[in-house]
């Protein structure tokens, strides 16, 4: 598969043939054709499989006319307006991905703003780190009130630079990723029947890692090493999770641990130390800090209070 990787913004508008960069640290690049004309990925080097990597934030929309969009394994209508958030260093592959009407594409490097509280704010958004199958599909509603953003974004990028016009820029990027979050919330609650498919499948995970006994030879799996298994990004999967349970990827971990614990305690083959390390604890200790803050009682009072019973 073919790889590109792009420092600057002007390595990348230079290699797909785009306008120059207005700034060298900020872009708008905003496409208009007839709703009968389309254009096809194979003119940017798409038609086979190709991998990007750049060094700078970028925002996409675009209406998707064919090539396959999925969450997971599940394919969706893209015939709306697609939303697509990449982060620096995110690597990102597309294949033979249609797309017609008007399209927008902002970038920015962390340069343009760090200085500015926007900086600590995109961290808080995770959707800049969603996979491209990940990407936020609008109403049309949705898609115009994106759109205008986007235009009053443009206007400004080709004005006549002066004082006022990083801070209107900043200002209309703002308001683009508090909709943009807004928007994947809703798409979150859209779905509930695929975020319950994901959260079993979660669930199946663990549980054959824990029939393999991979807790006590691998030890507690990240996140990371979580989503791989399903195919997603951890942030997504983190954010479906919490979306549909209102406990985190590492609460729902924590929980399965906790409910393994409590039948291997109350087994009289399985020692405390026996029970933490079969569970991926490393130290006995800290797994009994673990239970106690979960359960509000030591392992040791437990086994009391239902050997008692």
């Amino acid at each position: 598969m073919p790889s590109y990787h792009f420092n600057t913004i002007s390595e990348y508008h230079k290699h797909f043939e785009l306008p120059e960069s207005e700034n060298p640290l900020f872009s708008v690049v905003h496409n208009t054709l007839k709703e009968d004309e389309e254009v096809n990925c194979n003119s940017y080097d798409f038609d086979d499989p190709i991998e990007l990597n750049c060094q700078f934030y970028s925002i996409s929309f675009k209406k998707i006319i064919s090539g396959e969009v999925t969450y997971g394994r599940t394919k969706y209508d893209c015939s709306n307006g697609t939303l697509l958030f990449t982060a620096p260093n995110q690597k990102l592959s597309f294949k033979n991905i249609v797309f017609s009407s008007e399209s927008y594409h902002i970038a920015f490097h962390k340069d343009y703003i760090r200085n500015l509280d926007i900086y600590q704010k995109i961290k808080q958004y995770n959707f800049f780190n969603y996979n491209v199958n990940e990407a936020l599909h609008l109403s049309p509603k949705e898609e115009q009130i994106i759109k205008d953003i986007f235009k009053n974004i443009e206007i400004e990028y080709l004005n006549n630079q002066d004082e006022f016009s990083k801070e209107i820029i900043i200002s209309q990027l703002e308001t683009l990723l508090k909709y943009a979050d807004r928007f994947y919330k809703r798409q979150f609650i859209n779905r509930t029947e695929d975020n319950k498919i994901l959260i079993t499948k979660f669930k199946d995970v663990l549980n054959t890692y824990f029939e393999q006994d991979l807790f006590a030879e691998e030890g507690i799996p990240s996140v990371d090493w979580m989503a791989a298994q399903l195919k997603v990004s951890h942030r997504y999967m983190s954010d479906t999770i919490k979306a549909e349970t209102g406990k985190t990827a590492i609460d729902q971990i924590n929980l399965f641990l906790i409910e393994e614990a409590k039948s291997l305690l109350l087994n009289p083959n399985f020692s405390i130390s026996q029970t933490a390390y079969k569970l991926g604890f490393e130290y006995p200790q800290y797994f009994t800090r673990v239970f106690k803050k979960k359960i509000g009682m030591s392992p040791k009072e437990y086994i009391k209070k239902h050997t008692l019973n």
